[in-house]
């Protein structure tokens, strides 16, 4: 355990500042997260230093393709997550407390040490959300920065101000889960809300850090394409235009089992609508073997990059820039 920041004390107890719950918790009380606890008047961490899930990655898995392509990625996780969605992929961890799974003893110099050994560019705290491991992230981020090791966030973006501006000071990359463009929606399948996602990547960009944005069409909850129109222009219009946009197919699970797949027209639509409002670079996602996994030069069109899922075939984007027209491609290349 460490003792967690951006907590406030109050005359019955204590608040956490960490993200936008600002949950109130009193004494032996654990927040929505799972992972942070009152205990004797003080909120620790129990995910510090114990990961639950700890593996080698292709950087294209979280998925970033704009960000040192073909290299490794070392990806940590900790159990627990702020947020409920009734569609997670990975709920068997998210939506357990570190007590309730087996974990990994992996302090921030092990987590450096081991990336270094597999030979990976990058560290990801990843697979839940990093930001109820908040400190450990922190931690951890600041000594791979000193080793020349990148860092990454695969993140829902539910997070205050003050501690985003922290962790950017360290982070590198990022790539935002975008959950829909519905405050009610929010609520009702990710029990969160919308504004402090938009915030977050209007805070991202501010601080230089790497972004791409991953929207999961769910069929019957996100794959409203008015909704989707709506979105997009909002992107283009506050300046997001050269953030690529992963349009990701859903699989039906955890409390969406009943649900089907996401039809493969639907996020061709997606697709087509959001390079209609501006944006340069979208990608369809889960759909191995799709064009729209490649990359293209948004000036001549030519294929830059080949992809086949997580795997590069070709890359012909040399210096940051278009082999072909010479144009620069938004990207973080080396």
């Amino acid at each position: 355990m460490k003792r967690a920041s951006y907590v406030v004390n109050k005359k019955d107890g204590v608040q956490c500042q960490l993200c936008p719950h600002f949950c109130f918790l009193k004494e032996g009380q654990t927040g929505i997260c799972r992972t942070r606890k009152n205990i004797d008047g003080s909120v620790f961490s129990l995910a510090y230093g114990n990961p639950c899930a700890v593996h080698v990655d292709p950087i294209e898995k979280k998925p970033l393709n704009h960000f040192l392509p073909a290299s490794l990625s070392l990806s940590i996780s900790t159990a627990g997550c702020n947020l409920r969605c009734r569609n997670c992929q990975n709920w068997q961890i998210s939506q357990k407390g570190p007590e309730e799974v087996p974990n990994f003893r992996l302090m921030p110099d092990e987590v450096v040490a081991l990336a270094k050994k597999e030979d990976c560019q990058s560290i990801a705290y990843t697979y839940t959300d990093p930001i109820v491991y908040y400190e450990y992230t922190l931690d951890s981020a600041k000594l791979a920065r000193e080793a020349g090791i990148k860092n990454v966030i695969v993140s829902a973006g539910y997070i205050e101000e003050a501690p985003l501006r922290e962790w950017c000071q360290y982070i590198d990359a990022a790539n935002i889960d975008l959950k829909s463009f519905s405050d009610e929606l929010y609520r009702k399948l990710n029990g969160a809300a919308l504004e402090p996602v938009l915030r977050t990547l209007k805070v991202l960009r501010e601080e230089g850090v790497w972004l791409e944005i991953t929207n999961l069409v769910v069929p019957g909850w996100t794959d409203d394409l008015a909704m989707i129109k709506k979105m997009c222009q909002w992107l283009s219009e506050e300046g997001f235009q050269d953030v690529p946009l992963h349009f990701s197919r859903f699989s039906p699970n955890h409390k969406l089992e009943e649900a089907e797949a996401t039809p493969v027209e639907v996020l061709d639509q997606a697709r087509q609508i959001a390079e209609e409002s501006g944006l340069r670079y979208v990608y369809i996602g889960n759909v191995w073997g799709h064009p729209a996994e490649h990359t293209y030069c948004p000036f001549c069109q030519k294929k830059l990059i080949d992809r086949m899922g997580y795997r590069i075939n070709e890359n012909h984007i040399k210096d940051g820039k278009c082999e072909y027209c010479n144009n620069i491609v938004a990207g973080v290349w080396f």
